[in-house]
């Protein structure tokens, strides 16, 4: 399956782009494309855990089995008020 990957903010100088495609197994989870990344852009590995990760427009747990064409969206903590 063919996945859209959006980066946001200090995440899109680590992929070196905003969005990226993936191609992963049918049946992977939000938890295999979060691997995916960091097995690409090793710098994910430590500031991932801390941000959230949202899958069409909707925060989503890292079992959450992905579909075809799905948009999963990484965003870094933010801070402010």
């Amino acid at each position: 399956m063919t996945l859209k990957l959006l980066f946001f903010a200090s995440y899109t100088d680590i992929a070196g782009a905003s969005e990226l495609s993936a191609d992963l197994a049918d049946g992977s989870t939000v938890a295999d494309v979060a691997a995916w990344v960091v097995d690409r852009y090793p710098k994910f590995a430590e500031i991932l855990p801390k941000g959230r990760i949202a899958v069409n427009q909707e925060f989503a747990e890292s079992t959450l089995a992905l579909a075809d064409g799905d948009e999963v969206a990484f965003m870094p903590p933010m801070s402010g008020g």
